[in-house]
C-alpha cells in the first residue's frame, strides 16, 4: 500500500532524507513543511514553521498523512511526535522526553556518569563564581565550556588559559550571548583524537549503527576559521575500524538504549553519537536525537535497505527483523555555502548549471538542497549560509571525493564558498594504515 508522507524541516539533511524515502516501493506522496526550493522538485511543500507543533499537527491531520519523519531537533525538543501520537499520527524521532538527550547536555552528560557511558569528565553549574572556582582548582587548559539547551551547536566554547574561560562564563552566563540556554552551563575536560559521527536506527530494544562518517565544522581549510553547521562529510570514516565498532556497540550504543529505558524515556528514531577516539577508548561528546547534517548527505546515499521499512520498524519495536544493509562503497559531500557563512552573508542569488535541481548527466552525483528559494519567475537562488550538498559516491573515497568536487565546479552563485580539503583528513588515514 503507498503510503503518504510528510517529513518534517527544510534542509539538506530533509532532502536526502526524502530522496531516500522515495526509493522505497510504499512510498506514496511526499510533503515536506516548510522545505525549500530544491525540495518542491521532489516533493510538495508547504510553508509551516517546524516548530510550530500546532500547525503541524493540525495540517499533518487535515492531510491525512500516513506517516511523519521529524528531522529537525527543535520540534522533536518541542514534543511533535507526542502530539502526532495524540491525534493517531506515527511518526520516526523520539518523544519529548527522550528528545532530551540532545536537548538537554546536563541530561545527557548525567545520564551517561549514572551508567558509565564514556565520555569527557565534567561538572554541572548555575553560578559564575563556582565555574571560575572549578576551572581555576582543575587548572588544566584547554577547557571547554558549554551553554545547556540547544544554541544551535554554536553554545560551545573552547578556552586556551584562564582569561578566555573567564570572558566565556561572562559571554554565556552574564552577557546570554546564548539566551536562557546559558543559565546552567557545563564544563568539561578536553579530550583529544579522531572524531566519529555514527548515526543509528533504534526502536528501543535493538541498535542498527549506519555506516560512520567525519564532518568537517570549520568553516576555512586547514580546519580553521568559525565552527559551522558543517562544510562537507565522508562516509565510511577510516578510523572506525571493526575493533572500534565492536567496542562502541558494548560500551556505548546498547549501554545509552538501556539507560534511556531505565530512565523510562525510551529512545525510537535515529540516535547520532558523536564520538573522539582517544587514546584511552572511545568517548562521546554529544549524542543528537536525530539524523546529522551534513551526515545524512553521505549515509543514506549508502544504504541499501529500504528507508521507509526501517524507520517504521524502529517506530514499531520490530527493527531486529528489519534489514539494514549498506554499500562497500565511499560517499563524499561538499558543502556550497555563502561566503561570509557562519556569521553574515547575502541571499538571493541566481545558482547556475542545475536543471531541476540536479546536474544534468551526472551518474552517482547528487545535489542536495540546503538553502535554495525559486522565485516567482523560476530562478532558483540562494536563500542560506549553507545553500547546496554535492554528494558523490564511488568504490572507495578517493573515487568518490574527486567527482563529488567534479562535479561541484560545474555549479555557481556570486561568493560561493567551499572547503577544497574535505576528506584529506580521511585519505591520509587510509595512506598510513588506519
Amino acid at each position: 500500500m503507498s503510503k503518504k508522507i510528510l517529513v518534517v524541516g527544510g534542509g539538506g539533511r530533509e532532502h536526502a532524507i526524502i530522496k531516500a524515502l522515495k526509493k522505497s516501493p510504499d512510498c506514496g506522496e511526499v510533503w515536506c513543511a516548510p522545505g525549500n526550493g530544491g525540495i518542491s522538485y521532489d516533493a510538495k511543500c508547504k510553508n509551516i514553521k517546524s516548530t510550530d507543533v500546532e500547525a503541524m499537527v493540525a495540517f499533518a491531520k487535515e492531510e491525512a498523512f500516513d506517516y511523519v519523519v521529524v528531522a529537525q531537533d527543535d520540534p522533536l525538543a518541542l514534543g511533535m511526535v507526542d502530539a502526532l501520537a495524540a491525534v493517531g499520527i506515527p511518526a520516526f524521532g523520539p518523544d519529548k522526553a527522550a528528545a532530551r538527550i540532545e536537548a538537554s547536555k546536563v541530561f545527557s552528560k548525567d545520564l551517561m556518569k549514572k551508567y558509565g557511558i564514556p565520555t569527557a569528565r565534567y561538572e554541572t553549574f548555575d553560578d559564575p563564581a563556582k565555574v571560575m572556582a572549578y576551572i581555576k582548582a582543575e587548572g588544566k587548559y584547554p577547557v571547554v565550556i558549554k551553554a545547556d539547551g540547544l544554541a544551535l551547536g554554536k553554545g560551545v566554547l573552547i578556552c586556551e588559559n584562564e582569561q578566555q574561560a573567564a570572558d566565556g562564563v561572562k559571554e554565556i552566563m552574564l552577557d546570554k550571548k546564548f539566551g536562557a540556554s546559558g543559565n546552567h552551563v557545563v564544563v568539561e575536560e578536553f579530550l583529544t583524537g579522531p572524531e566519529v559521527s555514527v548515526l543509528s536506527f533504534t526502536d528501543g530494544k535493538v541498535v542498527k549503527p549506519m555506516v560512520s562518517s567525519m564532518d568537517h565544522k570549520r568553516a576555512n581549510d586547514h580546519d580553521t576559521g568559525l565552527n559551522t553547521g558543517g562544510m562537507g562529510t565522508i562516509a565510511p570514516n577510516p578510523y572506525y575500524t571493526p575493533e572500534v565498532a565492536a567496542e562502541c556497540m558494548e560500551k556505548i550504543f546498547l549501554p545509552t538504549i538501556k539507560a534511556m529505558n531505565a530512565e523510562g524515556c525510551p529512545f525510537k528514531g535515529c540516535l547520532y553519537f558523536g564520538l573522539m577516539l582517544t587514546p584511552d577508548g572511545p568517548k562521546v561528546i554529544e549524542y543528537n536525537c536525530r539524523f546529522g547534517d551534513p551526515e545524512t548527505q553521505v549515509v543514506l546515499p549508502l544504504l541499501e535497505g529500504d528507508l521507509l521499512h526501517i524507520m517504521e520498524a524502529c517506530t514499531n519495536g520490530t527493527l531486529e527483523s528489519e534489514d539494514v544493509k549498506f554499500s562497500d562503497g565511499a560517499a563524499a559531500c561538499v558543502i556550497l555555502a555563502s561566503g561570509g557563512y557562519p556569521v553574515a552573508y547575502e541571499k538571493g542569488k541566481p545558482i547556475t548549471g542545475l536543471v531541476d535541481g540536479q546536474l544534468p548527466g551526472e551518474e552517482n552525483v547528487t545535489v542536495y538542497h540546503s538553502g535554495t528559494a525559486i522565485t516567482a519567475d523560476g530562478t532558483l537562488v540562494t536563500a542560506g549560509g549553507r545553500v547546496l550538498g554535492v554528494t558523490a559516491t564511488g568504490p572507495r573515497l578517493t573515487n568518490a571525493l574527486s567527482h563529488a568536487y567534479e562535479a561541484a565546479e560545474k555549479i555557481s552563485f556570486e561568493k560561493l564558498h567551499k572547503r577544497s580539503d574535505i576528506g584529506l583528513r580521511a585519505l591520509k588515514a587510509l595512506a598510513e594504515g588506519k
